[in-house]
């Protein structure tokens, strides 16, 4: 049973119309941007009083431990509160390609995913759909979801949003994109994105701890972090790694990834231009090796 199930409803209605209530003059991300979703205005993610979809399905493609054997049911949210000039769903994030849905319909995915056998529900870039999400769930409760959620995010996300979400999502998925606030403002146009992030893995892992794996290999409860390596050491591995065993815990269940590939704007940049090396990968899981960090490591 998902920690979501054993909320009392009235709080979780309770924290749904407290969300939608920021969209009034947004602060649901970092950025607090100020506009009037609930009135039509747009804000920085591009995004208005609706949640806007692009695709819902069954992934295979995900952390293993989200995957087992009926594979994680990911919902991918269209729009962004960061504007990564290397993102490789761009068309979703930037181009915001999608369609708004009802919280019915939401709702209704939620459902649809659980009864072909998903082991999660999985909010590809939900930090702008909070509130929506939150809404939806409601519905969704009275339907009879009971798998966890989980909450995959780029990392720029509000602790009050976040706290917002105790009690109900199981399983936490940011990115740790960047070591240094240099890259994050070049890169993905996120001011203060090191700080950002680290208070809100922080308080992700308050909420859940670190990541707890059923008898199938299937994780039910915890904290998954994933960091990209860009070449030339752009994301400053060596921070990401020391805050992660030093700050939050040396259990944090870590994915280095490989796939970076030049994409979207990062032809403009000479040194985003190129595919990493192996060298480049080796030298990152070696860098999280050293620093006490040992889950989720493939190398």
């Amino acid at each position: 049973m998902a920690s979501y199930n054993q909320m009392p409803q009235e709080i979780l209605r309770q924290r749904a119309k407290i969300a939608l209530s920021s969209l009034e003059s947004c602060d649901v991300c970092p950025r607090g941007c100020g506009a009037n979703r609930l009135n039509g205005e747009f804000g920085y993610c591009r995004s208005g009083r609706l949640a806007k979809v692009s695709s819902f399905t069954p992934h295979f493609s995900e952390e293993p431990p989200l995957v087992g054997s009926g594979g994680s049911g990911t919902i991918f949210m269209t729009g962004c509160n960061l504007s990564c000039v290397f993102c490789q769903n761009y068309d979703i994030s930037q181009l915001c390609e999608g369609r708004e849905v009802s919280s019915t319909k939401l709702a209704e995915m939620m459902i649809c995913l659980q009864e072909g056998g998903c082991h999660n529900i999985n909010f590809v870039t939900p930090t702008h759909f909070v509130p929506q999400i939150l809404e939806a769930l409601v519905e969704a409760t009275d339907m009879d979801l009971s798998v966890p959620l989980v909450y995959n995010s780029g990392g720029y996300d509000s602790v009050d949003t976040l706290r917002l979400l105790d009690g109900i999502f199981d399983i936490y998925m940011p990115d740790a994109k960047y070591g240094t606030d240099s890259a994050a403002k070049k890169y993905s146009d996120a001011p203060e994105y090191t700080r950002i992030m680290k208070a809100a893995i922080l308080e992700m892992h308050r909420q859940v701890g670190p990541l707890v794996i059923d008898d199938g290999g299937v994780a039910v409860r915890g904290l998954l972090v994933r960091h990209l390596v860009l070449p030339e050491g752009l994301a400053e591995t060596s921070e990401v790694v020391r805050f992660l065993a030093e700050e939050v815990s040396p259990e944090t269940y870590l994915n280095v990834m490989a796939q970076y590939h030049p994409c979207y704007k990062a032809y403009n940049y000479p040194e985003l231009s190129r595919p990493i090396t192996l060298r480049e990968y080796a030298e990152a899981v070696s860098l999280a090796k050293a620093a006490g960090l040992g889950r989720g490591l493939r190398i």
